[in-house]
């Protein structure tokens, strides 16, 4: 792995939530990393492809990006408010995308899925006014 790779990585390491390559592009320099954002974009996706962070795209079609607690596949529950992400297995997930890809004729079946609601602290928060 490359050291501006490794950087990338450890930025995102220090969060917890999902983060734009313009937002890590902009803490990296604010720490006096000497760094592109070409260069971290392609970061972020070699990390992406390499299964070490997760990517989602907002609702406006942004890429965010975080680093994965877990390096077995995964889907999260997503906080809309505060961005809080709890990564969750999926094993029913699992076995609809395979039986629906193959009764279609699909293989190598892959897929991404993400559950968006509330997170039970940003619930209180709104109930208690």
């Amino acid at each position: 792995m490359s050291t501006r790779r490794d950087a990338v990585h450890d930025t995102l390491r220090r969060n917890e939530g999902f983060r734009s390559a313009q937002d890590v592009y902009t803490e990296m320099r604010q720490h006096g990393a000497k760094i592109g954002l070409t260069t971290v974009y392609r970061a972020l996706q070699a990390l992406a492809d390499g299964g070490q962070v997760d990517v989602l795209r907002t609702d406006d079609g942004e890429s965010v990006y975080r680093a994965c607690a877990s390096g077995d596949h995964h889907h999260h529950l997503v906080c809309r408010r505060c961005g809080h992400t709890v990564e969750v297995a999926g094993p029913a997930v699992e076995r609809w995308a395979e039986a629906v890809g193959g009764e279609h004729g699909f293989t190598e079946i892959t897929h991404t899925v993400e559950v968006f609601g509330t997170c039970a602290s940003c619930s209180a928060s709104v109930r208690a006014g």
